[in-house]
């Protein structure tokens, strides 16, 4: 056993006293001015603390990944969909697949109840929830051939508890697609720069898939340079393209939009992983981490000064303008993927357990890939909380409340306690190219504002509006590398459960099994893009109310399966790794749940809000949102949508768990009843490195096993 050496002894003594002095400050300051660089300095300490000493303790202590032991990717390899991945890519790949759109638009919204809470579950949550779900998931589906975690429920829980889990987590990860979809059409429509560079980046990646499975084998660094290049040059033409004739061409209607991500989804499903879908997200890593990297030193640069409050009136008394509820559950619901996520479990035991090399490899790609989105979610929470509060709350306010002129904006706005003058309600617009920024809902043009803001004090004043519309076309390449992923990961549980019917489903690789199931998992969330494209109160904006809550939901079904598992494996005394965050998931959504179901309070309670409507329509009045009396049908309709949905899920995850309760009791009653779905040992062939870095050990190792493939020949 290794003992450290004084040189790493004093190394974790300073980043813990960073990270407590950060914590320290946000803490106790009150009243004065506290610099960003504060929250960046909490949060980074606190994850290099938990990704050395708690996700080693659990992958090597808890789970013992076996570094000889065969994946699926190796013994199963195929070329389609099982498809041994160089650790950088996968993490890549990972990475991208998993940060969707929750961990830039959600710290936003979370942002009313004030930095404070947002910056204490972002941090607590991923490093003793997040993070742990997507490691464990990840490990123990990748000793299940891969399977997805529905099935794993239905296989280690039963048919009852299995069928529950099957159902929900494929409902929930439609809605949680046509959610994404929505997002990036909303913020491509009518952007050539976007669509442009956007659309480059498919060209590039199946350049650097052909490059790395045909052309140079293993050249990573290669491929990475040369996709680096071009990418930097589709991001710049893009602006080109915007300021040419050639901005019509790449001016795209919504509804042109949506037929191209359902193409491009059922491509990227059915082709080999290897041409399009991995490189292309370890492509979109690159910009991704490239950004947030960049926001951290902007802000450790320019210090800029967190304006929000720590905690707002609003989180104590509920009645917030951007979400209602109380900060207990919503700030929590609210966040959700930069903290928790029940998505992430899909892609744990969707496409990334069935690349992955080595077991060894769990670790940075599980637990690392989830600290690195929750740096986002950070970045995006100090995006929204320097820029001024009144400018915030003007933004994201729907027009109901605060009018359609700046006038009317700032007097409303002051009336809640935060100034802003008339003048700086249109010079922020100014500063930024746009006409307007009043209700600007949905988090993402308040993200674009805090990220232009950042950089404009490193960069100057004269590139804000640059930096804005940057912002803008990075978050939508953001989403979409969550959507091709989802749509693979959607194709493989319904598979999954057709197998369960139907034998050769089971061979998830089967091309006629592929290319249908992709086919109705691209129609399904198609159809409700397509209508909610077209309706502004239908189709997938019927769904968007419940995202956080299904996405919650979820993971605390992620949660069971892991719990469950920990318990059939012999791991009974480390079950509290996964029991204690679903407690508090269960808790936190179920809360949510009930409130939203059955809340008094219009705002909050869907079958309230129903009966508000209702009331009106028979009185003949119109409410804000509607415009119309069909419109007010339409509310009707989703507020009771939503309410019944939101009440079968809830009871779905109930027994769920329920189930999963009463298999982990009769396992430690009588374990010789319990049957574990694990894949036999095979010993392994490969040879990689556990992480980005090779140690001393693995590159000794790699070189022995290169003399002996020389040697063989």
């Amino acid at each position: 056993m290794r003992t450290a050496n004084v040189r790493t002894i004093v190394a974790w003594t300073l980043v813990a006293l960073v990270a407590a002095a950060g914590w320290s400050v946000l803490a106790l300051a009150r009243g004065e001015n506290v610099s960003a660089a504060w929250m960046v300095a909490a949060a980074l300490g606190s994850y290099a603390i938990a990704y050395r000493f708690y996700a080693r303790f659990i992958a090597y202590k808890v789970l013992k990944v076996d570094g000889t032991r065969a994946t699926p990717a190796e013994r199963l390899d195929n070329g389609i969909d099982f498809h041994p991945t160089d650790r950088r890519v996968l993490l890549g790949h990972h990475f991208a697949a998993i940060a969707g759109a929750g961990p830039l638009v959600g710290p936003v919204l979370a942002a009313q109840m004030g930095y404070l809470p947002g910056t204490i579950w972002i941090i607590v949550g991923v490093i003793f929830a997040g993070a742990v779900q997507d490691m464990v998931v990840l490990f123990f589906s990748t000793r299940r051939d891969g399977k997805s975690l529905g099935q794993m429920a239905r296989e280690e829980i039963g048919p009852f508890g299995g069928a529950a889990a099957l159902l929900a987590t494929f409902a929930i990860m439609i809605i949680l697609l046509g959610v994404l979809a929505l997002v990036v059409v909303n913020a491509l429509a009518s952007s050539p720069w976007g669509t442009f560079s956007i659309g480059m980046t498919i060209p590039i990646a199946l350049l650097m898939g052909f490059y790395l499975r045909v052309l140079r084998p293993g050249r990573v660094s290669e491929v990475s340079l040369i996709g680096v290049a071009l990418l930097l040059l589709a991001l710049v033409a893009g602006r080109w393209v915007a300021e040419s004739s050639w901005a019509g061409t790449f001016t795209l209607a919504p509804s042109t939009l949506v037929i191209w991500l359902v193409g491009y989804g059922f491509v990227a499903s059915v082709l080999p992983v290897w041409t399009l879908l991995a490189p292309r997200d370890y492509l979109s890593t690159f910009m991704k981490i490239g950004t947030i990297a960049l926001l951290a030193i902007g802000v450790v640069v320019a210090l800029p000064a967190l304006k929000m409050p720590a905690v707002t009136d609003f989180a104590k008394h509920g009645n917030g303008p951007v979400f209602a509820g109380s900060l207990f559950p919503f700030v929590f619901i609210t966040i959700a993927c930069g903290a928790l996520s029940g998505f992430h479990s899909l892609i744990s035991s969707g496409t990334t357990p069935k690349m992955i090399q080595k077991e060894t490899q769990i670790r940075m790609i599980g637990y690392g890939a989830m600290l690195m989105e929750s740096s986002v979610a950070l970045m995006a929470l100090v995006a929204a909380s320097i820029i001024d509060p009144g400018l915030y709350f003007a933004m994201n306010a729907p027009s109901g409340a605060i009018g359609t002129t700046v006038q009317n904006a700032s007097q409303v706005v002051s009336g809640w306690g935060y100034h802003i003058s008339p003048a700086d309600l249109a010079q922020a617009a100014k500063n930024v190219d746009e006409a307007s920024l009043l209700s600007r809902t949905g988090g993402a043009p308040t993200l674009a504002v805090g990220v232009s803001e950042i950089f404009s004090k490193v960069t100057g004043g004269s590139l804000r509006a640059f930096w804005y519309h940057f912002a803008i076309m990075f978050e939508a390449l953001f989403i979409l590398t969550a959507l091709d992923a989802g749509t693979r990961v959607g194709r493989f549980m319904l598979q999954d459960m057709l197998g369960n019917v139907y034998r050769p489903f089971r061979n998830v690789s089967w091309k006629p099994g592929l290319a249908l199931t992709s086919a109705i998992v691209c129609a399904l969330w198609g159809y409700f893009l397509w209508v909610g494209v077209h309706e502004p109160l239908g189709g997938i904006n019927q769904l968007f109310p419940i995202f956080g809550i299904s996405n919650q939901l979820l993971a605390a079904v992620a949660l069971a399966v892991c719990t469950t598992l920990l318990v059939k494996s012999g791991r009974l005394k480390w079950a509290w790794i996964t029991g204690i965050p679903l407690a508090w998931d269960a808790t936190v959504t179920l809360t949510a749940s009930w409130q939203k179901v059955f809340s008094s309070d219009p705002r909050v309670g869907f079958f309230e809000q129903r009966s508000v409507f209702q009331d009106a329509i028979d009185a003949g009045k119109v409410l804000p949102p509607a415009k119309s009396m069909d419109d007010m049908h339409t509310v009707v309709t989703n507020s009771t949508v939503d309410g019944v949905i939101s009440a079968i899920l809830a009871v779905l995850v109930v027994v769920v768990i329920a189930d999963a309760l009463r298999v982990c009791v009769r396992h430690v009653r009588r374990p010789a009843l319990s049957t574990l779905r694990e894949t036999p040992y095979v010993e392994s062939n490969i040879t990689a490195p556990a992480g980005l870095i090779p140690t001393r050990e693995e590159k000794e190792a790699t070189a022995r096993d290169v003399v002996g493939v020389q040697a063989g020949d």
